[in-house]
């Protein structure tokens, strides 16, 4: 059977970049460690004035098809997954491929365009609906083009405006992948959970506590799922656990709560009950409270052990370097995370090639996916050919009183004229209102 996957990525940051350390602890009154130790993160990606979700999204795909040499005709179906969509009719995938017709030879007349909504999960639900696709014999001998765009803002002095954080991650599916492949075995956990929403609203309603029990609890039900199809996860088996990543201290409890689940019965819970015992089992206790208590100092235990330490810092601690400089991107977060990974890997020169991801995606409201993915033989070209650090590396650092202007130009609600702070170069750009309201762009 001809593999499917992912074909090559690449990744567009914000232009803007707001230090939290530095910048914004100072601000609000916080400890720095609140941010880089608490939460994980040192710097968010911000987009300038002319930015948002088209441009990112739009800036990603040209470069992506640029240097996959792939002409418009090429492509058979654009899915964009985003949170952040300014209009209920119009797909932001068909200004995403207006914007691309500006520069490239051809246009997609013939591709089928779609917008995905599921919280952060909808960028890994395109990706399923275009494997999907493929594996019908649907795509006649072409690629699907999925971009995942998000401008993940809070409002002010809200509790997770730390997290915040713009870019995109544009993503070829098709045969013969050079970057990953996929398999039909997939996770999930899904209930009907308000533990982040926005309705009729651009900032998020956040429960903050409920939204890290939500995120837990669909995860663990997702591999459990997950394990129903392709067998018990060993955690040897993968060379990197790329998670949904909010924010990096999230995914600290997540890989905690994986590896007591995946660890149980293997020699891994062997070697850590000489230390701290055997992981507890539902039969021992008569009641659920007393297995639960047992359970969770069980839990802090294992945290602590060189074993899992061990496991972490080789598995997740890798996926979790761009995040920590970029903020949150909602559906391009567990993207970001792969690629990190990733790159990480062939900056040390590894070889990963048939190696395994166990991809974990998560979306509020509340869904979880896990499946796993084989790395291709090009992938070590394909992740090289990334420029994400040195985007990091170039974006403008706004001072606090810049990043106040900017939030306000970015808010929906606000009429703020501000100049931009960056200087557009080979990119789309924001330029202004048609005549029926919709947004136009244009290439400098």
């Amino acid at each position: 059977m001809t593999a499917v996957g992912i074909d090559g990525l690449e990744i567009w940051a914000g232009k803007l970049e707001l230090d939290l350390p530095e910048v914004f602890a100072p601000a609000q009154g916080d400890d720095p460690g609140k941010y880089t130790k608490g939460l994980g993160l040192h710097a968010s990606s911000f987009p300038d004035t002319y930015e948002d979700i088209v441009t990112m999204g739009a800036n990603a795909a040209l470069r992506l098809m640029r240097r996959k040499d792939v002409a418009p005709d090429e492509i058979g179906r654009i899915d964009v997954a985003t949170e952040s969509a300014f209009d209920k009719s119009k797909p932001v995938s068909t200004y995403v491929a207006g914007c691309l017709e500006q520069v490239l030879d051809g246009d997609f007349r013939h591709a089928n365009k779609g917008e995905r909504k599921f919280a952060c999960i909808s960028g890994t639900q395109a990706l399923d609906d275009a494997y999907n696709w493929v594996r019908a014999g649907r795509h006649r001998g072409k690629r699907a083009l999925v971009v995942a765009t998000d401008t993940a803002l809070y409002a002010r002095d809200d509790a997770g405006e730390a997290t915040q954080g713009a870019g995109a991650v544009a993503m070829l599916i098709g045969e013969d992948p050079d970057l990953v492949s996929f398999t039909q075995a997939q996770g999930f956990g899904s209930m009907d959970e308000t533990d982040f929403l926005k309705p009729q609203q651009q900032f998020p309603s956040v429960d903050g506590q409920r939204s890290v029990q939500v995120y837990l609890a669909r995860m663990r039900e997702a591999v459990e799922d997950y394990e129903s199809q392709a067998g018990d996860v060993h955690p040897e088996d993968f060379a990197y656990a790329p998670f949904h990543t909010p924010f990096p201290g999230m995914v600290r409890k997540a890989a905690l709560l994986g590896f007591r689940h995946v660890s149980r019965d293997t020699e891994y819970e062997d070697r850590v009950a000489e230390e701290i015992g055997r992981q507890p089992r539902r039969e021992e206790f008569d009641d659920l409270e007393g297995f639960r208590a047992a359970l969770k100092d069980y839990t802090d235990a294992l945290a602590e052990t060189d074993v899992y330490q061990d496991w972490y810092a080789r598995t997740v601690e890798p996926t979790l370097e761009l995040s920590r400089y970029c903020g949150n991107w909602y559906t391009g977060s567990v993207h970001v995370a792969r690629a990190s990974g990733l790159l990480q890997a062939a900056e040390a020169g590894q070889d990963l090639t048939g190696e395994r991801l166990l991809v974990g995606s998560y979306g509020s409201g509340a869904q979880a996916e896990i499946h796993h993915e084989t790395i291709q033989p090009g992938w070590e070209e394909n992740i090289r050919a990334l420029n994400v650090k040195d985007q990091f590396r170039d974006r403008y650092d706004l001072t606090y009183e810049e990043y106040e202007r900017i939030h306000d130009a970015h808010n929906h609600e606000k009429e703020t004229d501000t100049d931009e702070l960056a200087t557009p170069d080979e990119e789309f750009v924001f330029d202004g209102w048609g005549r029926m309201g919709e947004r136009k762009y244009r290439y400098v």
